[in-house]
């Protein structure tokens, strides 16, 4: 009769005819072994046995060599549970998992396959002499990193400002060291350039966070048995939206067109509209071009504006609005004229000898307030000469709507001086006094220009 001790869930009479069985066997090679001759035979060990490192789920190997074995029989034992696992090429134990093997009845070897962190302890190989032989070897089971799902900290929602803890369990044998990185090996503390790209241990405590600390943390566990693992919690930071604009100043000419941007950041995500002056909505037009970047809701506002009527100028608000609360950023419109109009400020008109001489000054986007008149004094009398006279013509216009105020500029008269006339005063004072009593004595040479002859220019006022 065949018995089967190897079967799983075998019936008791089964098991039990199975450690009959043994005994009896053990008993039988006994007694053979009282009846050989085996005077001057000592089996040996010819080497300790190994201790062996095995990950979980692997298949352990305990080696046991013998040298001079001859008759005698070699058995493993496992220590802490007293268990009887094999006698020679016999398997005792019911497990399925455990085999052996022998090479020329020299090498033994003890295979356990898919090792379980229970199998870890030691193990006795015995060889049965009077008095017996053993010598052990320990089985170390190992256990990757695993990070556990509970308590680790899950995706969460924060508000800037608060302390945040960030918590990673990990198990395994040897015990797992945990680490902490962000994606694109940011800042991990609440200040954006500190260099600090990582932290060890289990908790990670972020104080104060910052719309900057959004984004994906990495707990990484590792005990020098592969594989190491990671596990990614997104931490979302909400904060009030914030708006920033390229420039706040804008200048457009009348019947043109302007085209205004500013950018926002928000989360939870921001409405956004244009406004003009102090709360009047702009409902048509405009671009709304929004992206997610680092668990961050950024906004480009483009608007383009027509600029038919004096109104259309002013004041327009970017505005941006989320549970937090709302933002708004406001910019200017100004007015000005084309840059290839000329504005003739100031004509002076010399006749007689000198000729006809004519002064412009051009300006485009410069306010001028006062107009300093410059001239040379040509001979008081009418002499030989023959009389001569001055045109003074002053224009002075407003300048467009928010064109900034520009230095004082003086015009110069650039004359060849001749010998016979008096020399031009070179002080400022002096050639204000020289004008001012000028304009009071010279009489007006029309010169076909409109203005009855005897009316006389006023000079504009002159800052000193």
């Amino acid at each position: 009769m065949n018995i089967n001790c190897n079967k799983p869930n075998a019936h008791k009479a089964t098991m039990d005819a199975c450690l009959i069985t043994s005994l009896i066997v053990l008993i039988g090679i006994s007694r053979c072994y009282a009846l050989l001759d085996v005077s001057g035979i000592d089996p040996k060990f010819s080497a300790p046995i190994a201790n062996v490192t095995v990950p979980v789920g692997r298949e352990g190997v305990m080696t046991c060599t013998v040298h001079d074995l001859y008759k005698y029989k070699v058995a493993w034992l496992r220590v802490d549970t007293q268990t009887i696992l094999t006698i020679e090429t016999l398997v005792i134990t019911k497990s399925e998992r455990i085999a052996i093997t022998h090479t020329e009845q020299r090498i033994w070897q003890l295979r356990i396959k898919d090792i379980r962190e229970s199998d870890k302890g030691w193990y006795m190989c015995q060889i049965n002499t009077d008095p017996m032989k053993s010598q052990m070897g320990y089985l170390d089971v190992v256990v990757p990193p695993d990070i556990l799902d509970y308590p680790t900290s899950q995706d969460m929602v924060v508000l800037e400002g608060t302390n945040v803890t960030l918590t990673c369990a990990a198990t395994g044998v040897p015990e797992p060291t945990v680490n902490w990185k962000r994606e694109g090996d940011k800042s991990i503390t609440s200040v954006e350039d500190s260099g600090i790209t990582s932290h060890d241990g289990a908790m990670l405590h972020i104080y104060h966070i910052q719309r900057h600390n959004a984004g994906s943390y990495h707990c990484i566990a590792s005990n020098g048995v592969p594989p190491t693992v990671s596990k990614r919690i997104i931490v979302t930071v909400n904060f009030q939206p914030i708006v920033r604009l390229p420039t706040r100043q804008y200048y457009a000419e009348l019947g043109g067109r302007v085209t205004l941007e500013c950018h926002s950041e928000a989360q939870p995500n921001s409405i956004n509209y244009w406004m003009k002056g102090k709360g009047e909505i702009i409902l048509q037009g405009g671009t709304y071009d929004s992206t997610l970047e680092d668990h961050v809701f950024k906004v480009t506002m483009r608007i383009t504006i027509r600029l038919e009527k004096a109104t259309d100028y002013g004041v327009y608000k970017c505005v941006a609005k989320n549970s937090l609360g709302t933002t708004e950023e406001s910019v200017r419109v100004y007015r000005k004229t084309s840059k290839t109009k000329q504005v003739e400020n100031q004509v002076i008109q010399q006749s007689n000898y000198l000729g006809s001489t004519t002064f412009l000054k051009n300006y485009t986007d410069n306010k001028i307030n006062e107009i300093l008149l410059t001239a040379s004094a040509a001979s008081s009398s009418c002499g030989a000469h023959g009389p001569f006279g001055w045109l003074v013509v002053g224009i002075d216009e407003p300048p467009e709507e928010g064109i900034p105020e520009p230095s004082r500029v003086s015009a110069k008269a650039n004359r060849k001086p001749y010998d016979d006339r008096p020399k031009i005063a070179h002080s400022s004072a002096g050639m204000i006094q020289q004008l001012q009593r000028r304009v009071q004595t010279l009489k007006i040479d029309t010169g076909g220009m409109g203005l009855d002859a005897g009316s006389s220019a006023e000079l504009p006022k002159i800052r000193k």
